[in-house]
């Protein structure tokens, strides 16, 4: 979460968990833990500041550690209308139940929204690993601040449309107080690849695979273009593709109603755990039929990959079946020893196995320096990655002239800066 203040006038940007604090993914739910435990080990903002008159809550994707604080959160600034893209906001609004009684609003990219006579915001589209990501820009009398957690520059996304880089350079020519930017890939070298990338690495190991055995396919559920790649591979395949998680149905079925993806009808989606057990039962009796789409790529041990490498499920993994991993591993100590101890089950039953099928959904080196020189921001603020992604940033930024304390500023959670 990041307050942006001009005078006693407030935006709050995004209101997320920190997923790395604890085993928490896409299909956790974090209601049954009390709010007090959650600011207390760190999950959620603890929200001890002064920030001032909060005139809007402005979300810029859907991912959990962007928008999971919202039914927490938002009440405690009852007044601020919860601003985000369509399919941001049918996420929050499936979060809400009731919790926050904020109203919400939609805007789409490229819409400015005047919320006072001397403050608006602005949604840039941008693309991410989520569909209608956004990022913001606050106009208040000061100038202008931009806020770019998170991103990738694709210019051939399989959903949705390319970044606006009209605007972008438009925003620089104008000029820019400050930017707020994520670090997470910042140190590595190149430029992200497209997502059409990780859709020609998929197809060109599912193509090739056996037409009896057994076929999963595990990513993340928020990742619609991912999904809408195996589904049509799947078609392609004449397997019937057969999505399970309880995120699955959420993610998928928002983007469905909303317009953002077509899933051929052979498509099926379950969420709850019975149905789950019902149509494993069917899938193990005829493999060659189907291809499973599920959750564990992390070897979360609650997650229905990881069951199954337990003999927890129905399905059992035999002798040559294929199971692909459309995720790297997010790295921290905890996920790489689950995903290790999924692996090696997997493989003593007889799995095949196919990893790094998977592009990144965060900009690289040289998109950061592609998009800082279009920008040009006065003060750069680097965000959203340890201090070491920051401080990385930092060198890149000093590569093009700004200077560290002066121009660029590493803060830590709880610190502010003045501009």
């Amino acid at each position: 979460m990041t307050v942006i203040r001009c005078g006693e006038d407030s935006i709050v940007a995004d209101m997320g968990i920190r997923l790395d604090r604890v085993l928490i993914h896409e299909d956790t739910d974090i209601s049954k833990l009390s709010h007090e435990e959650l600011a207390q080990r760190g999950i959620i903002p603890a929200l001890n500041g002064d920030y001032g008159k909060v005139r809007a809550i402005v979300l810029t994707h859907g991912h959990l550690d962007h928008i999971g604080a919202v039914p927490l959160l938002a009440g405690k600034f009852p007044e601020a209308p919860i601003i985000g893209t369509p399919y941001t906001i049918e996420l929050v609004r499936r979060e809400l139940r009731g919790r926050a009684q904020n109203p919400l609003y939609v805007l789409e990219a490229g819409e400015v929204l005047q919320l006072m006579p001397d403050l608006s915001i602005e949604f840039v589209r941008i693309t991410h690993s989520i569909p209608d990501t956004v990022f913001l820009v606050v106009h208040t009398r000061e100038g202008s601040v931009a806020y770019l957690n998170d991103f990738k520059l694709d210019d051939n996304p399989v959903i949705g449309t390319k970044p606006d880089y009209r605007r972008i350079r438009e925003l620089g020519k104008e000029g820019l107080k400050a930017l707020i930017i994520e670090t997470t890939r910042v140190s590595n070298d190149g430029r992200t690849p497209s997502e059409q990338v990780a859709r020609t690495l998929l197809e060109d190991t599912l193509l090739k695979s056996s037409g009896e055995k057994g076929l999963i396919v595990t990513t993340f559920s928020s990742h619609i273009a991912r999904l809408k790649s195996v589904v049509d591979i799947a078609t392609k395949l004449d397997r019937e593709p057969v999505l399970l998680g309880r995120s699955m149905e959420k993610y998928v079925g928002i983007a469905e109603r909303k317009g953002i993806v077509d899933l051929p009808e052979n498509t099926h989606i379950y969420g709850s755990k019975n149905a789950i057990k019902k149509v494993l039962r069917r899938v193990a009796k005829e493999k060659h039929r189907y291809l499973l789409i599920v959750t564990g790529h992390q070897g979360e041990p609650d997650a229905l990959l990881t069951r199954i490498a337990n003999q927890k499920m129905e399905y059992r993994i035999e002798e040559g079946d294929e199971v692909l991993f459309s995720a790297d591993i997010i790295p921290n100590p905890i996920n790489v020893a689950q995903r290790y101890a999924v692996e090696t089950k997997l493989k003593l039953q007889g799995a095949r196995l196919f990893k790094g099928l998977h592009v990144s959904g965060h900009a690289s080196k040289e998109d950061h320096y592609d998009l800082l020189k279009m920008l040009q921001p006065e003060k750069v603020i680097p965000t959203h990655g340890s201090l070491e992604m920051q401080a990385s940033y930092a060198e890149l930024a000093e590569s093009l002239g700004y200077s560290i304390n002066r121009e660029v500023f590493l803060l830590r959670n709880g610190q502010r800066v003045s501009v």
